[in-house]
């Protein structure tokens, strides 16, 4: 209730921009298919929580949308949820897909769709996650 009231507050504010709507339409349909097939993941269970399943899951959420995949290993119970954040806010930015932030730039720039160039340019990300991932 108090989202809602501090909306409509803030109308009065400021001018809501309708005019950008259209064209986040598009994205924010995409970064919801995203979720609802992810949620429909037929794993019932992750391996034992350890540091290198924490790891695999980073990269496996470079592709495959974090929120489910989050959910399913704290209800799984084991894992240290200061890493497991680590591992899937820091890995599924490998992937222009694997992220919010990702997909909301891939709206702006349409050239950002490209996987191949994302990984190309962004290796370096994947090379900070796995050293970051061991400290």
């Amino acid at each position: 209730m108090a989202v809602w009231v501090v909306i409509l507050l803030s109308l009065v504010a400021r001018r809501p921009d309708w005019e950008v709507l259209p064209e986040t339409f598009k994205g924010s349909i995409f970064l919801l298919s995203l979720v609802v097939c992810a949620s429909m993941m037929p794993v019932g269970e992750l391996p034992l929580a350890s540091w290198r399943t924490t790891l695999g899951l980073g990269f496996l959420s470079s592709v495959f949308d974090n929120i489910p995949l989050t959910a399913l290993a704290l209800e799984q119970g084991h894992y240290d949820w200061g890493a497991l954040a680590y591992a899937v806010g820091f890995g599924g930015s490998m992937i222009w897909f694997g992220s919010s932030a990702g997909v909301a730039i891939s709206n702006m720039f349409p050239e950002a769709r490209s996987v191949r160039a994302w990984v190309k340019a962004g290796w370096p990300i994947a090379v900070a996650y796995v050293v970051g991932s061991r400290s």
